[in-house]
């Protein structure tokens, strides 16, 4: 008697736990649960916890400022901030920019503290200074470009000058060349003329007397 009685014990206590197991089962979410953010007026599914809470250990609330931009899948890019900025500061700067600028403020600070690490004294200011250099020497090879083809279109310049001047100077010499032939051809006719009717009596007047005067 006292056996089966334990067994119905043990057997509610059993149906017991297993239908709380289930409806704690049923209860728990399938999936880690979303939150939404906006960036660039967009909204967006975010994952929570963010990076920035589970760094942090803490929990991700359902507002959280970090989440939209620190998401889960990149946890280094909090970390780097991070480490140069500080979260509380992160937290400030985002809580005073309007929604539409915090993407941007996020990149900036994200690439300043990667600057930061890479050159601990100059930063991020290294780097434009490098740029800035490598804007000027840019600058100077441009303009010695622009001055070699200044100099080069001016020497073109002169080619075509120097060549013109000489056609026309060729052209001036056949013209007075042809006016030359002209003149001689001009002085010789008249001579050619009385060359030609001198011969003609000539020979008119042989003919006269090689006749004979009487027959």
């Amino acid at each position: 008697m006292m056996d089966s009685t334990h067994s119905n014990d043990t057997t509610t206590t059993t149906a017991t736990t297993f239908s709380n197991s289930n409806s704690s089962t049923s209860l728990s979410p399938a999936s880690p649960p979303t939150q939404y953010g906006t960036v660039y007026n967009a909204p967006i599914v975010v994952l929570s916890p963010c990076a920035a809470c589970k760094i942090l250990r803490r929990r991700c609330v359902d507002k959280c400022v970090l989440a939209p931009y620190f998401p889960p899948t990149e946890p280094q890019k909090f970390t780097t901030a991070h480490r140069v900025f500080g979260a509380s500061n992160i937290i400030k700067l985002l809580q005073e920019l309007p929604e539409s600028q915090r993407a941007d403020a996020v990149s900036s600070m994200v690439y300043e503290a990667n600057a930061r690490i890479r050159d601990p004294v100059y930063g991020c200011a290294g780097a434009i200074c490098q740029l800035q250099k490598q804007v000027s020497d840019l600058q100077a090879q441009l303009a010695r470009s622009q001055a070699e083809l200044v100099n080069v279109q001016a020497q073109h310049a002169n080619l075509v000058a120097l060549i013109c001047m000489e056609m026309a100077q060729l052209q001036q010499q056949q013209q007075q060349n042809q006016q030359e032939q002209q003149q001689l051809l001009a002085m010789s006719s008249p001579n050619m003329f009385q060359n030609d009717c001198f011969v003609m009596d000539e020979a008119c007047q042989g003919s006269i007397w090689d006749e004979p005067l009487w027959v």
